[in-house]
């Protein structure tokens, strides 16, 4: 009854939201969900297929399938840095000669932003026997909205950013550029100082 609820709430291609779940051992798995707003694609697509893989789980062994399912709402709204929205271009071959199609990152968000953060999970993933069974652990919806309300839902928390120290060449450099402008500022201090007793002197 409740997934028939969540499944008239959901206004997205419910087919395809729930294709292949009967082939997935649903017994013992967690349902992680990732809200990619804000999110930038990379970063994202790691920690998505880390859980996917069951690298999370101390029971991890790269023969056994054990990660959880993974349900990515607001696909849309994720982020790229650089310039990767015009720079990065996506490729596929029709079959026939000559025919190479190309598709740059912003037209594929505007067709379809689902496709994005699902390639960019998928070559993440070792090539092997267990690639299909992983792939359908993963439901991108480019809304908030996803037909999985009735099930015990965990949103998933992304790591802080590491951001890495300045390398000791750097920082020494940088040190002895505000060391600089420090020295500058007392000179021009000391300057104006000087001037002024200049006129008063020459007032008196």
């Amino acid at each position: 009854m409740a997934a028939q609820t969540a499944a008239t709430t959901f206004n997205g291609n419910l087919k395809k939201a729930l294709a292949g779940l009967r082939r997935i051992n649903l017994e013992g798995l967690r349902w992680r969900v990732f809200d990619a707003k804000g999110q930038v694609l990379g970063r994202l697509a790691s920690q998505i297929s880390t859980v996917i893989q069951g690298k999370d789980k101390p029971t991890y062994a790269p023969n056994r399938d054990d990660g959880d399912m993974c349900i990515v709402i607001n696909a849309k709204d994720v982020c790229v840095t650089g310039r990767k929205l015009t720079d990065k271009v996506y490729y596929w071959h029709t079959g026939y000669i000559g025919h190479l199609k190309e598709r740059t990152l912003k037209d594929q968000m505007a067709k379809d932003p689902t496709e994005v953060i699902c390639k960019a999970v998928l070559r993440m993933l070792p090539r092997n026997k267990l690639r299909d069974d992983r792939d359908r652990k993963l439901r991108i919806f480019a809304d908030s909205e996803h037909p999985f309300g009735d099930r015990p839902i965990e949103p998933y928390v992304m790591p802080l950013r590491k951001v890495r120290e300045m390398r000791p060449r750097a920082r020494r450099a940088l040190i002895r550029a505000q060391k600089k402008a420090e020295e500058q500022e007392r000179g021009g201090s000391q300057r104006k100082g000087r001037k002024k007793e200049a006129k008063t002197e020459v007032v008196a």
